[in-house]
Formats: structure tokens, C-alpha cells, sequence
């Protein structure tokens, strides 16, 4: 044999080596999509990225229920998967233990997503995690309920809200609002919204967690006064209740679209935006789902590579338009995509996006919100008066308000 041959046999061996190191890759992905109905169309999309860039994906679906604690465990015995999912307000907590990979901004081209969905994507200034879908709550409205109280249209104002509560939880036999009681991570979905649309903001210039303002007051206060006018149940209950046709308004998300087509497709509701102040616009609350990096992954190219393809077009179009519940793509060219918003109902959530918010960015979070939702249940059942139950919260949160870390 000649030099040339030997040469061309060299690079043929590196170019099979090369490609038979990339084919034999392993990544494992951690996610919360685990209805087998959702792990199917997420099974389905992963495929796809195995066979595009020759690799093996490990999969895992989790539950809402332990899905946190098994993430914990496994952090802490070192056996974390190398992409994991994450919900909004979690991001923080794992952000701060020093267990996610820190990211490049410009890797993921990070303007393209709604903005309220980057807050929880950093911390101390450092990008730790990518927006992956966004949903929101609108206000869920009996239309023949209304119509019987002389309110042909959705309440815009909280003022209209108020009214047309107590006129139809006047009629008997129906409620005019669905509030929430002591219904844990619910509850503070619902009145953040409300101090948000009164012009509060909760994180102060320190970071600090503070709800001891008048935006709170007339907050908590309001929620009170709807709770009067109605129903105090869990979410769960309350979207029975509607779907029944028993509740006028009720603050709830897409799953109520859908239990609503399967129990009872002949109600007459309609969907608006949240009310607000006189002249202001309601704002709602958000939620999303982010993917992040374990640490110590060694396939750290791979995992970006994998997190690039699920947030790419038609990987996150697959997942919205297949499982209602994912809500919606946080990039902000994909969120009003038509085969996503293909109806009048998908279309006003998409519109309350741009009016909506996420759980403040706090390592402690998740040790603050019971605080806040003691607070309004103590409010709702009169243990307290409203100014009262702020204060005594504020005290309680002001302790992980010191920067303590898990």
C-alpha cells in the first residue's frame, strides 16, 4: 500500500470513530409531562432530536406531586439528570443552591421571549435557566348568568366585577364569584394578580419580599369582598362548580376549556380578560415551564443542543398545539402562532399573556407563599381584619428575607 491509502484509511477510521462517539451519547431529561396523552407528543418530539443528532435521550416523567423532592434527592446524590425541567417559581430555589449550569445569553438569543418570562430565568444577574412555554388565567364568565343580570358584557372593571357578583348571587341558588379558600400553591395565584393591578410590586429594591403596602390592602380587601358575593372552595371545586353552570365568574386556566367541552359542551360562558382599577388594565398571573442544566453534566454541548431544539419552532408548536395545558411557546415570534390560537377562547389567553406576570424571584419563595395564603384565609374566615393579617405575615416573611439558602 501507498502513503495515499494509508492516509485515506486514517481519516475513514476517525470520521467511523467520530460519528460512532456522537451515536453511542447519552443525555437524561427529567419533565413533568407524564399523562400518558402528554408523554406521548413529548416521547414523539424527542425522537426527532435523537434521530436528527444521533444520540439517545433517557427519559423520566415526574409528577407534580414528589417531582421537586426526587429532583433534591437526586442533586443530592450527585445522580441529577443532565436537563431537567423546571416551573417558574422554582427556578430560583435550584438557582441559588449552586446545582444549575450557568448559561451564555447570547447561546439562546434570549430577546425573543417574553419579557415578563426572563425574570426567573436569572439570578444575581446570571442566566441559569430558558423559558420553554407560558400560560395564564383569564376570567371565566357565565354568559346566561350575566344576561339574566342585565350584563351583556364580561366586567372590565373591578367595580363591574363587584356588581355583577352580587346581582347574580342575588338570584339564589347560583354563586356570583368562585374564591378560593385554603388551597395551597392556588391561593396566591389569585391575589398577586390583584395587587399587581393596583400598581404593587412585592419585590423591593433590596430583593426583600414586602406585601405591608396599600396596593395589598385594597387587594386582599377586594378578594374578600368577591368572596362574600359567592363560593369559597378549592380550584378544583370551583371549576366543577362553574362547569355546572352554578358560578357567574371565576378566575381559572385552560383546563377548565376542556372540562367544560367534557361534562358540559352547552354551557354558555365565555372567557374575558381580568378586570382592573377604573382605566387601568387587569394584570393576570403567569406561569411557565423552563429548562435548565445540571452542573456536573459532562454533555453539557449536547444538553445545550437539546434544550436549543425544544424551544425551537416546531418542536414547541407540536407540544402547545397538542397538549392545551402547556399553555403557550414563551417566544415571543411563536406565542400567537394560528395552529395555537385557532380559537376565539386560546386567542383572549394569548392576549392576557402581554398582561401578565410570574411569581417574584426569591430563593425562598416557595417557604414565603403559605405565609401570604395564611394570610388571605385568615382574612377570608374573619380570624383577622385585613390590615392586621398583612402586618403579622410581613413579620413571618421578613425571615427569609435575610438570604437564608436551602
Amino acid at each position: 500500500m501507498n502513503i495515499r491509502w494509508y492516509l485515506f484509511l486514517a481519516i475513514f477510521v476517525l470520521l467511523v470513530v467520530g460519528c460512532g462517539s456522537r451515536e453511542s451519547e447519552r443525555i437524561k431529561f427529567w419533565h413533568f409531562w407524564s399523562e400518558p396523552s402528554q408523554a406521548k407528543i413529548v416521547r414523539e418530539i424527542v425522537a426527532e432530536f435523537e434521530k436528527q443528532h444521533k444520540c439517545k435521550v433517557e427519559i423520566t416523567e415526574l409528577s407534580w406531586n414528589d417531582g421537586k423532592t426526587k429532583l433534591i434527592a437526586a442533586f443530592n446524590s450527585n445522580t441529577a439528570p443532565d436537563i431537567l425541567e423546571l416551573g417558574s417559581d422554582w427556578v430560583a430555589q435550584f438557582s441559588s443552591a449552586d446545582v444549575l449550569m450557568m448559561l451564555e445569553p447570547k447561546d439562546f438569543n434570549i430577546e425573543r421571549f417574553l419579557h415578563f418570562s426572563l425574570e426567573p430565568s436569572f439570578f444575581n444577574n446570571k442566566l441559569y435557566a430558558v423559558p420553554w412555554i407560558v400560560d395564564t388565567r383569564v376570567l371565566f364568565c357565565n354568559k346566561q348568568l350575566m344576561d339574566s343580570v342585565g350584563f351583556s358584557t364580561p366586567p372590565k372593571t373591578f367595580s363591574e366585577l363587584i356588581e355583577a357578583s352580587r346581582r347574580i348571587n342575588e338570584i339564589g341558588g347560583f354563586y356570583g364569584f368562585g374564591a378560593n379558600g385554603s388551597d395551597p400553591h392556588r391561593l396566591y395565584k389569585k391575589i398577586l394578580p390583584l395587587i399587581w393591578s393596583f400598581g404593587g410590586e412585592l419585590v423591593d429594591t433590596n430583593g426583600s419580599i414586602s406585601i405591608n403596602y396599600p396596593a395589598s390592602v385594597k387587594a386582599f380587601t377586594l378578594y374578600f369582598e368577591l368572596s362574600r358575593l359567592g363560593v369559597i372552595e378549592t380550584q378544583k371545586q370551583i371549576d366543577l362548580l362553574f362547569a355546572q353552570g352554578k358560578i357567574g365568574f371565576c378566575f381559572s386556566g385552560a383546563w377548565l376549556v376542556d372540562m367544560i367541552k367534557s361534562t358540559n359542551p352547552n354551557l354558555n360562558f365565555v372567557v374575558s380578560f381580568i378586570p382592573g382599577p377604573n382605566g387601568y388594565r387587569g394584570i393576570s398571573f403567569a406561569g411557565g415551564e423552563y429548562l435548565a442544566i445540571n452542573r456536573k453534566s459532562n454533555k453539557r454541548e449536547l444538553a445545550k443542543e437539546f434544550i436549543e431544539f425544544l424551544i425551537s419552532k416546531n418542536a414547541v408548536i407540536k407540544l402547545c398545539s397538542n397538549i392545551r395545558e402547556a399553555g403557550f411557546p414563551a417566544d415571543t415570534n411563536l406565542f400567537n402562532h394560528p395552529s395555537i390560537i385557532s380559537d376565539s377562547t386560546r386567542r383572549v389567553f394569548a392576549q392576557q399573556l402581554q398582561y401578565s406576570r410570574m411569581t417574584p424571584v426569591h430563593p425562598k419563595w416557595l417557604e414565603i407563599e403559605p405565609i401570604i395564603e395564611n394570610a388571605l384565609v385568615e382574612i377570608l374566615y374573619q380570624k383577622k381584619g385585613v390590615v392586621e393579617a398583612i402586618e403579622d405575615a410581613q413579620q413571618k416573611i421578613n425571615v427569609f428575607n435575610r438570604g437564608i439558602r436551602f
